[in-house]
């Protein structure tokens, strides 16, 4: 039955996603964070495999108002299991490393992935009741609203952004599905002796444990009449002037026009060293998006931009010499308008 132990590679490999996975007791899985005027930094709240962290104490006076239940960790009978149920996974995927039964590993992947997509399940429940089961009684009602939170992604919630997002152990954890998946695919291959670059199968499937937790996030397609201006609050209805900042953190902001994302970022609540980066749309080209450091702008009070900013980006000299053609102005640097 030799010719049936996991590759030793493999089995290393598999024993640093078996420690990683335990570490996600100890890390935030998931996060949601709310944007809204009031609060510019905005509020967090962290999912531990056995707690709630973050701003709690606000969002629950918050919540309060709109009738919607407090957060308490002790009402949650899944932070009891969880760090039980993560712990014995972990011990499954090390005994299959130190095993080295292909056997074992296909199974305790069949489970890991059932585990995971029950997790999720529950999760969108948890979301469906918090956000539907609303006290009658509250200070503020909105007929006919509901204030789930998104499983993933974004969602407008009043004047509340929602964004919704794994956080460093969800990473590790869907990282940890990924090498399961491929050392099992390898080993699978591998018994049916199908030739496939192990190296490479390796490196991917190595990489994949950690790659998933230093995710960055771009500049975003803006939606015409959908998207909202993180500043302003109009709807973005002219694609030749939005504009976007992600900060350190990977918050993603949208603006209708340069004039807002300078106001919002020069407020007194706002520090700009939480910026990562400045993204404007190519006047020329709406849709692709320039670093605002390598634009080249083009100030002109006819370009008669949505809240009269009035500022236009291009990527490239020729561009900015044809607008100029039809709207009088001055060339800027991006560097003169930040400071």
């Amino acid at each position: 039955m030799k010719k049936q132990k996991i590759n030793g590679t493999i089995r290393v490999i598999i024993a640093i996603s078996a420690i990683a996975l335990f570490a996600v007791n100890y890390l935030p899985i998931w996060q949601i964070d709310l944007d809204a005027p009031q609060y510019p930094e905005g509020l967090e709240l962290y999912i531990y495999a056995s707690k709630l962290a973050g701003n709690v104490d606000i969002i629950n006076g918050l919540n309060h108002y709109i009738g919607m239940k407090t957060l308490h960790t002790e009402d949650f009978i899944e932070f009891k299991v969880l760090p039980y149920l993560i712990s014995l996974f972990s011990l499954l995927i090390l005994i299959t490393a130190i095993t080295g039964s292909r056997k074992m590993l296909y199974t305790v992947f069949i489970l890991f992935v059932i585990f995971g997509i029950v997790a999720m399940v529950d999760f969108w429940k948890w979301e469906y009741d918090y956000g539907h089961n609303l006290d009658p009684h509250a200070a503020i009602k909105v007929p006919g609203m509901a204030y789930q939170p998104p499983l993933i992604g974004f969602k407008q919630l009043l004047n509340f952004g929602a964004y919704s997002i794994p956080a460093s152990g969800g990473w590790i954890f869907i990282g940890t599905g990924v090498v399961l998946l491929a050392c099992s695919g390898l080993e699978f291959r591998k018994q049916k002796k199908n030739k496939l670059s192990s190296s490479a199968a390796l490196a991917v499937a190595f990489f994949s444990l950690f790659a998933f937790s230093s995710c960055e996030s771009g500049p975003q397609p803006v939606k015409a009449g959908i998207d909202q201006c993180a500043y302003c609050k109009m709807g973005i209805s002219d694609l030749r002037f939005p504009c976007e900042v992600i900060t350190q953190k990977g918050k993603l902001y949208k603006f209708d026009d340069i004039h807002c994302m300078l106001e919002f970022v020069n407020s007194p609540e706002w520090d700009k060293n939480n910026v990562k980066n400045y993204y404007l749309t190519d006047f020329s080209q709406p849709g692709q998006w320039l670093p605002a450091e390598n634009a080249l702008l083009l100030k002109s009070e006819e370009l008669k931009s949505p809240m009269g900013g009035n500022i236009a980006a291009f990527s490239n000299e020729a561009g900015i010499k044809a607008a100029m053609k039809t709207f009088n102005g001055e060339q800027v640097t991006w560097k003169d308008l930040i400071l």
